[in-house]
């Protein structure tokens, strides 16, 4: 998910950036697409289980009913998930590629020892809603470092939990004084990379916006300078599917002024 940044700031440690509302346009079209018509979309997932132990999927008493499918179970030995069908033949669920069992598809994510399987079929739900875009709701900003060596448990934007750090904080001008927001370098699954993310919540969350907050990426430009735009702010996959868990606010990551920018909340189009 990048960003590119619409900018007009009032703080002395804040410049002005350049506009580029068509590669906005493009994104959210491009982002719509996916979700209604990828195989992995939050609007097509049905289950999320992390796996403790075997799972079984297929008749109404498993862990996981699938109506058609199976008897089946999934099961991590050693590091390696297979899926053993009804005659005991083994399929390999490699990590992070989605494997699909018409018309079901599976994918799990997670290091070994650490596995989540997420089940999906096809999906179902409109695309998101967003906000006008804002110009002065894009922000360039440096990034204050911590004061102290900070790592914890948080839930990605698509559910799934991680071992974040505390990359520093940047200061927006929103609310009364200016905010200053907590922004986490988080692993990104299945990769060796990391993004800057800031979860935040502000006075739409619940009206207009989802309750629980949303998440902006922090991208790097020139000059040692970070990016914040509003506008492409998103929701957490749990806005689609409750069987996402939802992330828990991050301590004050709260904006006391209405973020009229990026992904609005429609619940008539969540999904399951």
């Amino acid at each position: 998910m990048t960003l590119s940044l619409l900018l007009v700031a009032t703080l002395p440690g804040a410049a002005p950036a350049q506009q580029n509302p068509a590669a906005l346009a493009a994104d959210r079209q491009s982002y719509a697409q996916w979700l209604t018509t990828a195989s992995t979309s939050p609007l097509s997932a049905v289950a999320m289980q992390r796996l403790t132990g075997p799972v079984t999927l297929g008749p109404d008493t498993s862990d996981i009913p699938l109506m058609g499918f199976g008897p089946a179970t999934i099961a991590e030995r050693n590091g390696a998930v297979t899926l053993a069908g009804p005659d005991g033949t083994l399929r390999p669920l490699p990590r992070g590629r989605p494997v699909h069992v018409a018309p079901w598809t599976f994918l799990v994510q997670g290091g070994a020892g650490n596995s989540v399987l997420t089940v999906y079929r096809t999906p179902v739900g409109a695309p998101p809603g967003w906000y006008a875009p804002i110009q002065t709701l894009a922000y360039s900003a440096a990034l204050e470092p911590p004061t102290a060596h900070d790592r914890r448990r948080v839930l990605t934007l698509d559910g799934l939990e991680v071992e974040a750090e505390l990359a520093g904080y940047v200061t927006v001008p929103l609310g009364q004084p200016a905010t200053r927001l907590q922004v986490m370098r988080m692993p990104v699954p299945g990769t060796d990379e990391t993004e800057l993310q800031i979860y935040f919540r502000d006075l739409t969350s619940g009206r207009g916006s989802y309750p629980a907050g949303r998440f902006v990426e922090v991208t790097p430009v020139e000059g040692g300078r970070y990016r914040i735009d509003f506008n492409r702010a998103r929701n957490p996959f749990c806005a689609y599917s409750s069987v996402y868990p939802c992330p828990v606010p991050w301590p004050g990551n709260s904006i006391a002024a209405a973020v009229e920018a990026g992904e609005k909340y429609l619940p008539a189009r969540k999904g399951s």
